[in-house]
């Protein structure tokens, strides 16, 4: 899921990596603005804020909306930062630190979030953006910009153009290239839906405590594609 790139990853590994991380920001983007009113998982709308309040000269407003941008390009930027070193050492590995920072990232918005609301909304808002930019460049790089899992606005545009070509196209191999990628982009956008659906349920109840179940999904992702990876070196080891 984490590990494999390049031509070794298959459809199989993008549906399982796109599964868990678009499910993680599904709960991230409801339990964010349901918390602070923001968006948490993409820049879109706050690039149209920022421009609006510069022209209206509200300075430290426009600001703010940059600083909500900048915190999403800093965790994409540190993200593929952390990739280029550590795959020169140890290229099995190089999911592991951008994953664990933003669980990591999770865990201390779920546990110190409540008590940050009120006087530091923003302070949220860019530790989730800064989250959602991790994870959004290390899948984007893993997959080789096949997966992307923290908006929907591109997702659906592939999905249009894709289910507009199986019209056209009818030959075997690029029908069924077709049908993976429109699985693919399904998958994606049912389980962002599922995400959301679960982060708005459980905020009603425990508030940004549901940052916890995405916390505990990425670690679980992590747990679960080391003990694969542990299992393939032992076999190449003793197999023979």
């Amino acid at each position: 899921m984490f590990t494999h790139q390049g031509k070794k990853r298959t459809s199989k590994h993008n549906l399982q990596i796109a599964s868990l991380l678009s499910f993680v920001a599904g709960i991230v983007n409801v339990a964010g603005f349901l918390a602070v009113a923001k968006l948490t998982t993409n820049v879109t709308g706050h690039f149209a804020f920022f421009v609006d309040e510069v022209f209206k000269l509200n300075f430290w407003q426009s600001f703010i909306y940059f600083l909500y941008i900048f915190f999403f390009f800093l965790g994409s930027f540190s993200s593929n930062f952390l990739v280029e070193v550590i795959s020169r050492r140890n290229a099995n590995y190089v999911y592991l630190v951008p994953t664990s920072i933003e669980a990591l990232i999770l865990v201390v918005v779920a546990l110190l979030g409540s008590h940050f609301i009120a006087l530091y909304p923003n302070l949220i808002a860019c530790s989730l953006l800064f989250a959602m930019g991790l994870q959004n460049s290390l899948v984007t790089r893993i997959s080789n910009a096949t997966v992307r899992t923290t908006h929907l606005t591109g997702l659906f545009t592939d999905l249009g153009i894709e289910l507009s070509q199986l019209f056209f196209y009818h030959d075997l191999e690029s029908r069924e290239k077709l049908f993976s990628s429109v699985r693919l982009r399904l998958t994606i956008i049912s389980f962002f839906f599922t995400g959301g659906i679960v982060g708005g349920i459980f905020y009603s109840e425990i508030g940004l405590y549901v940052l916890l179940i995405g916390a505990g999904a990425l670690i679980s992702g992590i747990v679960f594609d080391n003990f694969k990876l542990k299992l393939k070196l032992l076999h190449r080891k003793y197999g023979h």
